[in-house]
């Protein structure tokens, strides 16, 4: 006779199979976890790769968009959004911690806090999904705080009066309700608007008025329908008043090519599908300004998981909402393995194949999925194309700005930085200002070759628009190998020759994170392997009146360099 436990669909969880409380027949001991994902990887995977249909027979009936062959190209965006169901859910926090610059505001279905695996599939098994270890929350929100004060992720500032929606379902027990709660509690600590509905009697799912499954079950394809709209109050809180939803998508379902975002070009060696998708309603198509939700699956509801296809695409019932509310909905996809690592697709919450920077700026994943964002955005950045990558943090001890007539006389440091941040353009006081950086580019792996390079900022406030001061006026970043004169900010830093001037330029930004142009192939080789490198940030033309900016109030600012 069959097992009929291992052979029962599993759960959308995070990792392949449940650990288990000691003296509890239903599940498995976590110290087996390995072993038992061996067993059922045999049963579950096919011996090759089954490419998914290009739409679900449901799909057809119900008149829901076929994907057609695309590229991800600019729309008038003017917010991001992340939302995800259990590995995804962890995603959407993810991506929305380390970006918090970019993204205003996140949901998450049957998750828990941001990087609450800590790297260990240990803790995911029994502090993120079960209670049998203290995730110890306080803890997390510190991590959170150092890391953005590394500039790892984006400053904890962002996320005060975000809105973030939580749901946990009392029958959930793939991820218990207390881990759901710790998500809640994490966001509130920092100041985020949370919504939290705790008591729908749901199983681990993602909650859909289309869902085929009851409420309170936990099984494939864990689209549950409880009865009420779900979308509509997450998207409610997200974004205030919608209209109601469309009584079946008509826009464009977008099929693209998630290689071409995958830093190294292969979404396979991240554990992603070759196919990603977005879908894009007629008014956005036609110029009209929409937002964008970032929606991310579970385990087990990738189109690439044995031939689940766009399953998931279909009853979340969010193109319904885009058609009538200006929305345009990106899915990324994550992919099964054919190893241990991941064998059920789910997204890395707990670094598996070794992304060690899962979580932060750099990690593999989350770096593909901006990417998409950008070019949906129209952003300055383009995606990753090195094999590997190493972000670094300004020296804070180093970084500075000066001001000085437009001529360059009177030059002296400025003393605004702890209150305010770095200074660009001209200020009330008439002078000038431009910023210094400094960066180990020792940490550059040697006999690597670099490969591409850009500069991350965050802007803190501003007054005026120093772009069109004079007209046409541009954010140029000039490049020294080594130090300027000393490393340390001094007034001479002003007008000091530069090894490269103009290497990389920021395109105008009025909020959030702004990404430089690529350094230039001279500004590349200027990069000191050995040493310091500082770059200094100043306006081609003295603005002729009031009409400045400061960065990185609260971080520093990063420079990624990508090598093979």
């Amino acid at each position: 006779m069959r097992p009929i436990r291992a052979l029962r669909a599993a759960p959308p969880d995070v990792r392949s199979t449940r650990p288990v409380r000691p003296r509890r027949p239903r599940r498995r001991p976590a110290a087996l976890f390995l072993a038992a994902a061996g067993a059922l990887l045999s049963l579950a995977l096919p011996a090759s790769p089954v490419a998914a249909e290009p739409v679900s027979p449901a799909a057809a009936a119900s008149g829901s968009p076929v994907p057609v062959a695309g590229t991800l190209t600019p729309y008038d965006i003017d917010a991001v959004y992340t939302a995800g169901v259990s590995s995804g859910g962890y995603m959407a926090t993810q991506l929305h911690v380390a970006y918090s610059g970019t993204i205003s505001g996140s949901a998450a279905f049957a998750s828990g806090p941001y990087d609450c695996a800590q790297g260990l599939l240990a803790t995911a098994l029994n502090a993120c999904m079960d209670t049998l270890q203290d995730l110890r929350l306080a803890q997390l929100e510190q991590a959170t705080r150092d890391r953005a004060a590394q500039g790892l992720v984006d400053p904890v500032a962002n996320l005060a009066d975000d809105p973030v929606y939580v749901f946990s379902g009392t029958q959930d027990t793939t991820v218990r309700q207390p881990v759901a709660t710790a998500l809640a509690d994490y966001y509130t600590h920092f100041g985020a608007r949370v919504r939290y509905n705790r008591t729908t009697a749901a199983g681990h799912a993602w909650i859909t008025p289309l869902g085929p499954n009851s409420c309170g079950v936990t099984q494939t394809p864990f689209l549950n329908d409880c009865g009420f709209d779900a979308e509509a109050e997450m998207l409610g809180h997200l974004m205030g008043p919608l209209a109601g939803p469309a009584a079946k998508p008509a826009g464009t379902l977008i099929r693209f090519d998630q290689n071409a975002y995958a830093p190294g070009g292969s979404a396979a060696a991240l554990s992603m599908g070759d196919d990603g998708f977005a879908y894009v309603p007629a008014s956005c198509a036609g110029g009209a300004k929409c937002r964008l939700v970032v929606a991310l699956h579970g385990c087990k509801q990738g189109y690439a998981y044995q031939g689940f296809g766009t399953r998931f695409i279909e009853g979340s019932h969010l193109d319904e909402y885009a058609d009538t509310n200006d929305m345009i909905v990106l899915y990324p996809q994550a992919a099964p393995t054919l190893t241990l690592d991941n064998p059920n697709g789910c997204w890395n919450w707990w670094g598996y194949l070794g992304d060690s920077a899962y979580a932060r700026h750099g990690g593999k994943q989350i770096e593909a999925v901006m990417g998409m964002i950008g070019a949906l955005r129209g952003g300055t950045s383009t995606p990753p194309t090195g094999g590997t990558s190493v972000t670094l943090s300004s020296v804070a001890t180093q970084d500075g700005y000066v001001k000085a007539a437009a001529d360059g006389s009177g030059a002296a440091v400025g003393t605004l930085r702890d209150l305010y941040g770095l200074a660009l353009g001209r200020g009330t006081d008439g002078k000038v200002n431009k910023t210094l950086l400094s960066f180990d580019t020792s940490r550059i792996p040697a006999g690597k070759e670099i490969t591409r390079a850009y500069l991350k900022v965050d802007r803190s406030s501003g007054a005026g628009d120093p772009w069109a001061s004079p007209a046409g006026n541009r954010l140029l970043v000039d490049v020294r190998s080594g130090c300027f004169g000393g490393c340390a900010v001094e007034p001479a830093d002003w007008a000091a020759p530069a090894t490269v001037a103009g290497g990389a330029e920021f395109g105008p930004f009025f909020s959030g994170r702004a990404v430089s142009s690529d350094l230039s192939p001279a500004a590349l080789a200027a990069l000191n392997r050995s040493g310091t490198t500082q770059m200094r940030l100043g306006f081609s033309a003295a603005p002729p009146s009031i009409a400045y900016l400061f960065v990185n109030q609260s971080a520093p600012v990063t420079l990624t360099v990508e090598y093979r």
